[in-house]
């Protein structure tokens, strides 16, 4: 049996509006940057380019049609009339300190939808929608500064090792092989796959059998290539190819010894077992062992051929110290200066004076107002994560202020995402979206933005220290320690907790951990 309910359901969705404003809000400048170019090449209505250009060639073309000009200003104001100042109020917005309050966009209606079918052409023809909009923060900037180029880093890894294997006198069926090989090395240089997977791979690919001894004999030729170890296929093959790359002495011997013979003991700093083993010296264990940690775990990374591109961190604020006061802006770089296309606004001219019924020009003039629409709603969302970021990094400014004065990490104060959220009036995910993947630039160096967000550590004085103090200070105390015997995470613990730190040795062991730093035992010297 059939049944009708009715029930009622409160839901929320977000609009496509808020959505791309989510999304250009989370990216940083260098990924802005290539989504403004992108919808530059989807959206034809959306026009890069400076506004001030664009009034000057509309007082040209006062100019030059006169009268004309003057008349169709003296004509009965259209219903779109009430929009001829906000041009005006536009710019005032921009100039003004005060921080605007930001709203997302606002979903359509059913009933806006319904209308939208009759094309309000007024909406569109309006001086103040034309006008475009130029950027906060840029400030005159030179396009020298706007465009810095990524350093062009040369030929790359494989590159390198192809043409070197050019060198060699090998033929077709070696050097197919030793192709296959380079295209096995990874990012940092090894070969991790099997000779057997490889020898498959020539048969089915390129339908040379092989044996892996024959592709062991072109392996070795290559492990004669620079950077010296490439090709290895783990880390003690590596760093003794790079051995053999050196003139041949009594600590390279020793050094070799060392990998070949006591390698475990090595990889956990058991020198001692190592000098009895070996029957070598104090000085000459320490010669070699010194010889072996200069060397190159990674060859793959090194050099002018390494796999991949320099990448610049690109700040997307800038802070400077004027004389005491801190001054905020954002990279001249965020974003160029948008506008909507003036072509576009021609063609609903030539609509509005034409016949309203062909049916032809109505689908493209339909087609025109979803384009409006779109960089309309585009340069809506960069102006609100412009708002955005500004508020946001202003309110970590003033939060942090005595450490952005001088750069001394030990004036951190403790500082959580809640915190910012209630001093802009935001949620906590809107913040963690600023706080991804931005950097602001300082006096004392680039800072991610999360580096200023840390937990608070309770002190013998009532008053919570930054995490990120407390590790500033761990690290000066290893750094400081004897490496022949170094300290225990219960004696740093017991070190912190004298300077007035009330932490727990896992606490320190964590801490440790997120700065990178091994254990007390990895971390011995000779």
């Amino acid at each position: 049996m059939q049944r009708l309910d009715m029930k009622q359901l409160l839901s929320q969705k977000l609009s496509p509006q808020q959505i791309q404003f989510i999304k250009l809000l989370q990216i940083p400048t260098a990924e802005l940057e290539m989504r403004i170019k992108e919808e530059l090449e989807m959206n034809p209505a959306l026009e890069e380019g400076d506004a001030e250009e664009a009034d000057l060639a509309d007082e040209d073309q006062d100019d030059e049609f006169g009268d004309d000009a003057d008349d169709s200003t003296d004509d009965e104001p259209a219903e779109g009339e009430e929009y001829d100042n906000q041009e005006n109020i536009l710019d005032e917005d921009f100039e003004e300190p005060a921080e605007p309050e930001l709203e997302l966009p606002k979903e359509e209606t059913a009933e806006e939808v319904k209308d939208s079918d009759d094309l309000d052409l007024d909406d569109y023809l309006d001086d103040d929608e034309i006008a475009g909009y130029k950027m906060q923060g840029d400030n005159g900037g030179d396009e020298e500064e706007r465009d810095m180029p990524l350093a062009d880093t040369g030929s790359t890894l494989t590159d390198s090792l192809f043409e070197q294997l050019r060198f060699l006198d090998l033929d077709e069926r070696q050097e197919a092989i030793g192709s296959q090989l380079i295209g096995s090395i990874d990012a940092d240089g090894y070969i991790r796959r099997d000779l057997s997977a490889i020898a498959n791979d020539l048969a089915f690919s390129q339908n040379i059998e092989t044996t892996e001894e024959e592709i062991e004999q072109v392996l070795r030729l290559i492990q004669t290539f620079d950077p010296p170890g490439i090709g290895a296929r783990d880390l003690r093959e590596c760093l003794l190819l790079q051995l053999d790359h050196r003139p041949h002495d009594e600590v390279v011997e020793h050094a070799q010894r060392i990998l070949m013979d006591t390698f475990e003991e090595f990889t956990k700093k058991h020198y001692q077992r190592i000098q009895q083993k070996l029957d070598l010296e104090d000085e000459e264990i320490k010669d070699a062992i010194g010889l072996i940690l200069k060397l190159n775990p990674k060859p793959g990374g090194s050099g002018p051929v390494g796999g991949g591109r320099v990448q610049y961190i690109i700040p997307d604020f800038l802070l400077n110290n004027e004389n005491g006061e801190l001054r905020l802006t954002l990279n001249a770089r965020n974003a160029p200066d948008l506008r909507v296309s003036r072509d576009y606004q021609e063609m609903f001219q030539a609509y509005d004076k034409g016949a309203k019924k062909d049916k032809k020009l109505k689908e493209a003039v339909t087609f025109v107002k979803q384009k409006l629409d779109a960089a309309k709603w585009f340069i809506d969302a960069i102006k609100q994560r412009q708002n955005t970021l500004l508020r946001t990094m202003d309110a970590i400014v003033r939060y942090q202020h005595e450490f952005f004065l001088d750069g001394d990490e030990s004036k951190l104060r403790p500082m959580i995402l809640k915190d910012i959220a209630q001093e802009i009036g935001m949620d906590i995910s809107t913040v963690s979206r600023v706080a991804n993947s931005k950097a602001v630039q300082t006096e004392f160096g680039i800072y991610p933005l999360k580096y200023f967000f840390s937990e608070g550590i309770a002190t013998d004085s009532g008053e919570d220290a930054s995490s990120r103090e407390v590790k500033h200070i761990l690290k000066e105390i290893i750094e400081a320690e004897d490496k022949r015997r170094p300290l225990s995470d219960d004696k740093l613990e017991k070190m912190l907790n004298t300077r007035g730190y009330n932490i727990a040795r896992r606490t320190v062991a964590k801490y440790r951990e997120q700065l990178n730093i091994p254990v007390a035992r990895l971390r011995k010297e000779l």
